[in-house]
């Protein structure tokens, strides 16, 4: 149960970066793109009538670390506080930045908004990267399983490479959901800009995953078969530039979708079986086993969360198959 606990979890925060993953690709990317502050709105648009329903998989993960995890709800939340805090007015700016536009007349109103909706997103990105940084390198725990660290051991070299690669990646998965949703020259402007990406992108791959190999041996304890993520991950990252060249945007998002995927499974395999991995590497810390919940009281969070994913997931895919239509600016 606990091992299903973990793999629940870690598919909704996958899913996550996946969905939100490309709203705040296109606010970065769309931003740096686009030409003029039609182009810019019409970036927006593509995502308006998704992102608050992609962010409610951040939401449903926060409350099934607590359900599932209390004891590592408590660590995270206590020692990432002030980055939390960062976080949560970096995601209420987008929602007001987004809202906001379409309220005040002027083109210099919407340039502001536009780049209040560029600045939080591509900081947002980072921050998640530094998070998810810091979660493979571990965190520095007490006897009792707490944080004892500060906010400035967060921001080390390896973290801070993660969130730059984050930054990279999903600004190439905005761009494949800009190439499949946006048509015209706007959206021409997005397939030159992924090939592009593709480059920095491959590149601060293979930087990362040697550091992370260097930093601890990942998937020492996960089943053999994982071994081969990195190379989905390497395959889907290439099957972008291949789509991308013939100017296939549904294709190319989807072999996006797949390379965020695979990264985030490499990132939960890394982890295994820990769930707040402790400072330095190899030290123990947080285990599935040691951080869950009571027998009882993880199969009725359990029960309540796949219930609840039935109504997101449905949700989601019937949000996403009416609003996907192409946006033409010609």
């Amino acid at each position: 149960m606990n091992l299903l606990a973990f793999g629940i979890l870690g598919t909704m925060l996958a899913m996550y970066v996946l969905l939100d993953g490309y709203d705040l690709g296109v606010a970065t990317l769309g931003f740096v793109i686009g030409r003029n502050e039609r182009e810019r709105g019409a970036a927006m648009e593509s995502v308006g009538p998704f992102l608050n329903g992609n962010e409610v998989w951040l939401i449903a993960s926060g409350g099934v670390l607590f359900a599932l995890f209390p004891q590592a709800y408590a660590s995270s939340f206590s020692g990432f506080y002030l980055p939390f805090m960062v976080v949560l007015w970096l995601l209420m700016f987008r929602g007001i930045a987004l809202e906001l536009r379409h309220h005040f007349p002027g083109e210099m109103w919407r340039g502001f908004w536009d780049f209040a909706f560029f600045s939080s997103s591509a900081l947002l990105t980072v921050l998640f990267g530094v998070a998810i940084g810091n979660l493979l390198r571990g965190v520095p725990l007490d006897e009792h399983g707490y944080f004892e660290g500060t906010f400035a051991f967060l921001l080390n070299p390896y973290a801070l490479g993660v969130g730059i690669f984050a930054l990279l990646a999903l600004a190439l998965h905005g761009g494949t959901f800009m190439m499949f949703r946006i048509t015209g020259d706007f959206g021409v402007r997005a397939q030159r800009a992924v090939l592009v990406l593709f480059w920095p992108v491959a590149l601060w791959y293979v930087v990362m995953t040697g550091e992370t190999f260097l930093l601890r041996s990942p998937l020492h304890q996960a089943p053999p078969w994982l071994v081969a993520v990195p190379l989905l991950s390497l395959a889907a990252l290439i099957a972008i530039y291949v789509f991308a060249r013939r100017g296939e945007g549904p294709q190319t998002f989807a072999a996006s979708s797949a390379f965020v995927m695979s990264l985030m499974l490499a990132a939960g395999a890394t982890m295994y079986p820990y769930i707040l991995p402790a400072f330095p590497a190899g030290s123990g810390g947080l285990s599935i086993e040691g951080a869950s919940a009571s027998p009882v009281a993880l199969y009725s969070a359990l029960a309540v969360t796949l219930v609840g994913l039935v109504a997101v997931v449905t949700y989601g895919t019937v949000v996403f198959r009416k609003f996907t239509t192409p946006l033409n600016l010609d």
